[in-house]
């Protein structure tokens, strides 16, 4: 990846990072700019295709009504290969629908939607293409007990327990030319526990 690509904080908040595009829908100190993500099914940011090689959206994707629409638009500026990290509170916590400003609830498997392979249940005219490369589930090491060492006895966990897991980060990483909707298979992806006291 060319080291001159832009990298872009999404709904960087009070939190803008140096060296980077500071995105938010408010004004404020160290915001870059100023966009409503919601608009990008009728908007486009104002950057050129392939600008950014890097993306950051923490606690922001579960905000987003229209993410599609956002996913697809990433893709756009992204370059090939551009990675994205994100951070979401997981399905099976009640911090997924505590805020009332969420309009969502994600699991890993919502994120593997973004991939045109595995884009196939309909065809909602999405056509950004992001391979799931990483998934890191936060847990609280006395939530996770015995089973701390036991990576397929978590997962099991992780699927059937509520509030097990605090948070989720996930990584995508994008794909161009984007491949063709519903056709092969995404590559498997890294799955890790990270353990909080």
């Amino acid at each position: 990846m060319a080291d001159d690509l832009q990298k872009l904080n999404i709904g960087c908040g009070t939190s803008p990072r140096d060296g980077w595009v500071n995105l938010d829908i408010m004004p404020g100190p160290g915001v870059d700019l100023v966009f409503d993500l919601e608009a990008c099914a009728g908007l486009k940011l104002p950057y050129a295709e392939d600008s950014f090689g890097e993306f950051r959206a923490f606690h922001i994707l579960e905000h987003i009504q229209n993410l599609l629409e956002l996913m697809q638009e990433l893709h756009r500026v992204a370059a090939d290969g551009a990675i994205l990290r994100a951070a979401v509170p997981h399905i099976g916590s009640d911090t997924s629908w505590a805020d009332p400003t969420h309009r969502r609830a994600m699991s890993a498997t919502s994120f593997t939607y973004f991939a045109q392979p595995t884009y196939t249940f309909a065809d909602y005219g999405y056509r950004g293409d992001w391979d799931l490369q990483k998934i890191y589930y936060k847990i609280g090491r006395k939530r996770a007990g015995a089973d701390v060492d036991n990576l397929d006895r978590l997962l099991e966990r992780v699927e059937i327990e509520r509030n097990i897991v605090r948070e989720m980060f996930v990584e995508l990483r994008a794909v161009k030319p984007a491949r063709a909707r519903g056709v092969g298979s995404i590559a498997d992806c890294e799955i890790a526990f990270l353990f909080e006291d």
